[in-house]
């Protein structure tokens, strides 16, 4: 996350996760649930950090072998998560596209029931995972339990399956484009077909869900979706909030010194010409040089600030300005109703509420609901049963409701 303490919202969001998931239990909407005076097995912190090593699996030719966006390139069934026994595991690695329109390879999870299929397969969540660095081993799916296991597994009880992408070069040997949009809105998309071809009880039919900075990317999932037309695809879920990327770094002295690395960064992968030296300071740069090397919680002492990490007038670089505008949400219309879980925090507020009205202007169907956390695993656990009724009635059929004022 941006702006956050990396570590610790992890914990917290699977701490709150949970919370939601056993009130759910309480209230009859889980199937599989806690006995009557059985207490759930506490959160141990090994459980939130604990990763698997980079494996085979994860590396690809060079040059990579031709292919669509979404095919399949190899699959794995994997048992070493830390998920019940009656969910079932299958690693992916597969056809994906940059934003520059290159082949590249993607790397993710598919989360399914371990029984019969129901008929026409289990209907499928695209889940797109909040940021947490740039290096291959931040890939979601090396972590034994997937960063949001509990969450993810929840809905698995519930009868679907998740497709849960790591991003390109979390995993794979591809640089990360960080919080572009259109890269992690491909990745999504893409995943689904290659979650068909290597699980095929899996059904045709599929919403995207997202939390953070994976909430603008079904956003951006949405947009693609007005021109791509899948028919099966049925709308976007965001969580916790939608913001122009350009809006995150207005108030710089709020945010992790790891911030305009991670800008650099990504602006650098969508377009090579540009030089980290361009906006870095030298105090910087070597920091810049080691963002690839591992995804290390470690912390230094004292920590820089993230003004100190950038020149003067680095916001004038036309390569900035240019990222910023490729990711600014809500510019081109959505495909599909969204649902939009926002909280009531001042800047988060505000920042959603832009994006929302534009949104509204061109004429997106929009749900928003709200809610008084500021925490992001808070907002995720609390909301699940918005969550759970929007999604009933996409699959289903019922016509989302539409907050958007009726002028627009």
């Amino acid at each position: 996350m941006i702006a956050r303490e990396l570590c610790a919202s992890a914990v917290r969001a699977e701490k709150r996760a949970a919370a939601g998931i056993a009130m759910l239990c309480f209230l009859g909407l889980v199937f599989k649930c806690p006995a009557q005076g059985q207490e759930t097995a506490p959160i141990r912190r090994s459980q939130i950090v604990h990763s698997f090593r980079l494996t085979k699996f994860y590396d690809t030719p060079e040059p990579l072998p031709a292919g669509k966006p979404g095919d399949l390139i190899r699959s794995v069934d994997f048992d070493q998560y830390d998920l019940p026994g009656d969910v079932s595991a299958v690693r992916i690695l597969y056809h994906s596209r940059s934003a520059k329109g290159e082949d590249i390879a993607t790397s993710g999870v598919v989360l399914f029931p371990d029984k019969r299929p129901p008929t026409g397969g289990w209907p499928v969540i695209a889940w797109a995972h909040d940021l947490n660095g740039v290096a291959r081993d931040c890939a979601p799916s090396l972590a034994r339990n997937l960063r949001s296991g509990s969450f993810l597994t929840m809905y698995v009880e519930l009868g679907y399956a998740v497709v849960a992408t790591d991003y390109a070069g979390l995993g794979t040997k591809y640089r990360n484009a960080f919080a572009d949009m259109t890269s992690n809105a491909s990745d999504v998309i893409y995943s689904i077909p290659a979650a068909r071809a290597a699980v095929p009880q899996i059904g045709s039919r599929w919403i995207a869900m997202g939390t953070d900075e994976g909430g603008m990317a079904v956003l951006g999932v949405a947009e693609a979706e007005h021109d791509m037309r899948d028919p099966n695809y049925l709308g976007s879920i965001t969580i916790s909030r939608l913001t122009d990327l350009e809006d995150d770094y207005e108030a710089l002295a709020s945010l992790s010194y790891k911030s305009p690395l991670f800008l650099a960064y990504g602006i650098q992968t969508i377009n090579p010409q540009f030089q980290a030296t361009d906006i870095l300071s030298l105090k910087a740069l070597a920091l810049y040089k080691q963002l690839g090397d591992g995804c290390s919680e470690g912390r230094l002492q004292p920590e820089p600030s993230a003004p100190d990490m950038l020149k003067a007038n680095w916001k004038s670089n036309p390569l900035v300005q240019g990222y910023f505008s490729r990711n600014r949400a809500g510019l081109k219309p959505s495909a599909a109703p969204l649902l939009v879980i926002e909280t009531q925090a001042d800047a988060d507020s505000e920042r959603t509420r832009k994006v929302v009205d534009r949104l509204c202007k061109q004429g997106d169907r929009v749900e928003l609901e709200t809610y008084p956390e500021n925490d992001p695993g808070s907002l995720i656990g609390d909301s699940v049963r918005e969550q759970i009724r929007w999604i009933e009635g996409q699959f289903s059929g019922r016509a989302a409701r539409n907050d958007c004022p009726s002028s627009h």
